[in-house]
């Protein structure tokens, strides 16, 4: 570790933050935040209590009152602030997710960019939020629609995307007039811990925004779930935690976001402009070292483009630079820890087995730790283990069809439905493939399809709910009608 990155680790707060204070667990205890590109511990931080997790809801719902009082301008001049901090300290934020969380520099900068851009879309959206009023259809009374506040909410946030994932739901949150109590990954909290400062700096009132670290989620998350005071829950990560966490929403009726699991299938044509597919799937499948949710999963080449489609990817993935985040040029970083690398160890032998062929990659890398050679599978066949789990790992894995009723089936055998991708030349398959692909978001000749300014959510078990968007501000707002007669 440089003396750059010690630097910036000693500004980061390693506390609980509950109404507008930093401080220590109730009972002392701590845990290690490690860099998986060395396994070194970068500092240890405050892991919450069941106790801590109360007192932040307390101050949560202490301020929530005040803050859904506060105009909407001026929330929206805070959260415009606060862009404006996070976009000064671009390089500041972008170095801390690289150490924590193992990314290639180059996207942490992404991803701040992409995380910033959030507060300004809800800074934006939060005055625009309208009801309506008008005569009901017998003329003997006034309807009138207003939207509210849902009222305090637990956020809870994975580990891939620190401070996106942190911004999207914080910012709409906020511009909508509720109070939050966020609890980040405890694998990446210190990018949520330095965002959380930003936000005070920003003006953001005491007890609005709280942040609980902590490596109990289970423990601390349940009570505040059943927590009658708490209205809304919005979480990202695995399918099977979701599912858990909406069977605990269920007894008091929660309002609930789920962004959840994804399958996704990478579809090329054999009309498809080969070099901007090749370009797509690069782009769709090694973001962020292939951990991410979005990622391509399975990819289905026609089979008439299929040999000049693997050898064209085999090549760009044959010139990867792995290591390190932090290195100039690197392309792929770590894996998250060791089971991740296990998982795709696992996934990756098992297609071989079944006959798929590894035309680079393939073993983890020689630098050791949770590094994993870029993989390129070609004849992956459909009963495969890597067709079916979310492989989360910087493996491309293909298989061939041969027409566009195949291409469709196949795509949509999987449980999950967050985001599709097509590669096509034709407007009217294009047109075709997006209305009968089961899935929330459609990539059509691109790779990466997420922005703020879109609704970011899936269909089936990959969730409920959408963030981003005009869609996103309302999974914070309830809806009341008022009728007055004329």
């Amino acid at each position: 570790m440089t003396d750059a990155h010690t630097a910036l680790l000693e500004t980061i707060p390693t506390g609980l933050f509950i109404n507008g204070t930093w401080r220590e667990s109730a009972d002392g205890s701590t845990f290690g935040v490690t860099n998986p590109a060395d396994g070194t511990t970068l500092v240890n931080v405050a892991s919450a209590t069941v106790a801590d997790g109360t007192q932040a809801l307390d101050a949560s719902c202490a301020a929530q009152s005040e803050w859904a009082a506060t105009s909407a301008r001026d929330r929206s001049v805070i959260l415009r602030r606060a862009f404006d901090l996070v976009t000064e300290r671009a390089e500041d934020f972008a170095l801390l997710m690289t150490l924590e969380m193992g990314k290639p520099l180059a996207e942490s900068r992404g991803e701040v960019t992409y995380g910033a851009e959030f507060l300004r879309w809800f800074s934006e959206e939060g005055p625009r939020v309208q009801g309506r009023h008008g005569s009901n259809p017998e003329g003997t009374g006034t309807i009138m629609v207003t939207q509210h506040p849902v009222g305090p909410s637990l956020l809870v946030t994975p580990w891939n995307f620190p401070l996106a994932m942190a911004t999207r739901k914080i910012a709409p949150a906020l511009a909508a007039g509720c109070t939050v109590v966020i609890k980040p990954a405890s694998a990446t909290p210190l990018t949520t811990m330095l965002f959380a400062a930003v936000l005070e700096e920003a003006g953001v009132p005491p007890g609005v925004v709280n942040v609980i670290p902590t490596l109990h989620s289970g423990t601390i998350c349940e009570p505040l779930i059943r927590d009658p005071r708490l209205r809304k829950l919005s979480f990202t990560g695995s399918t099977p935690v979701g599912v858990t966490l909406l069977e605990q929403a269920a007894r008091n009726v929660l309002r609930t976001s789920m962004e959840l699991g994804g399958n996704a299938p990478f579809i090329v044509f054999d009309d498809a402009d080969l070099e901007a597919a090749v370009d797509g799937a690069i782009a769709a499948k090694f973001r962020n070292i292939g951990q991410a949710c979005t990622a391509a999963n399975r990819f289905f080449v026609h089979r008439d483009i299929a040999d000049a489609f693997v050898t064209a990817v085999t090549q760009r993935v044959r010139e990867m630079k792995v290591g390190p985040g932090t290195e100039d040029g690197v392309d792929i970083g770590p894996l998250i820890d060791s089971d991740a690398l296990a998982k795709v160890e696992r996934l990756v032998d098992n297609a071989r087995q079944l006959g798929a062929t590894v035309t680079t990659g393939g073993h983890p890398s020689a630098r050791g730790g949770t590094f994993y050679e870029p993989t390129v599978l070609k004849d992956v066949p459909p009963h495969a283990d890597i067709v079916h789990e979310e492989i989360f790992g910087p493996v491309l894995a293909i298989s061939t069809f041969a027409t566009e009723d195949e291409a469709v089936t196949r795509a949509n055998d999987t449980e999950f439905g967050l985001v599709s991708y097509v590669f096509t030349e034709s407007l009217a398959r294009g047109q075709r493939m997006t209305q009968h692909l089961d899935a929330g978001m459609v990539g059509l000749n691109v790779g990466v399809l997420s922005n703020a300014a879109a609704p970011f959510g899936g269909w089936k078990m990959s969730g409920l709910g959408r963030e981003g968007g005009a869609e996103g501000i309302h999974e914070y707002l309830e809806t009341k009608y008022t009728l007055t007669p004329r």
